[in-house]
């Protein structure tokens, strides 16, 4: 193997960034409880009450992380190159069907997504993945929309199609 391909992140640096990705999400849930309001009212419990004790304790236990992590430095690194690159091969197409979903609606999203995803990292041939890709979108429509009378997202389409 290459130099290059045995690079990469340090454990340490990514074990100290999650610490403070997940302390900073800790204080957002603190600060949306403030705002709904953490003390006791005349029923009880206001809103932000409960919320406020969790991300307080997300927020030590970040700290705790951050600390555990800026002590260790074994010189581990995370993963190489490569393995994140693998990764992130699924992590930035499945970010992109999350985010289309309210704009496209979850029908015309999941085609997409399962015919790039059979497409591109399966290699199945077209005919196999049009017919998985429309296939399970309207196998998806049936069961929860006519079956159970659940409606999901739908979007510009669905609505051309007056489904």
């Amino acid at each position: 193997m290459t130099e290059q391909s045995e690079s990469g992140p340090a454990h340490k640096t990514l074990e100290m960034g999650m610490a403070l990705l997940i302390g900073a999400f800790g204080l957002v849930v603190i600060f949306g409880s403030i705002k709904a309001g953490i003390n006791w009212g005349a029923e009880g419990p206001r809103a932000g009450f409960f919320p406020f004790y969790v991300g307080a304790a997300i927020v030590v236990a970040s700290a705790i992380n951050l600390w555990s992590a800026r002590r260790d430095d074994d010189g581990r690194r995370f993963a190489a190159w490569g393995q994140l690159r693998q990764v992130m091969s699924v992590v930035v197409p499945t970010a992109i069907y999350v985010g289309s979903m309210p704009f496209i609606g979850l029908y015309v999203a999941s085609m997409i997504f399962i015919a790039w995803f059979m497409r591109w990292l399966g290699g199945y041939r077209w005919l196999t993945v049009t017919a998985v890709a429309v296939g399970m979108p309207v196998v998806t429509y049936l069961v929860f929309e006519r079956w159970f009378l659940v409606p999901l997202p739908k979007g510009p389409f669905e609505e051309w199609l007056g489904l």
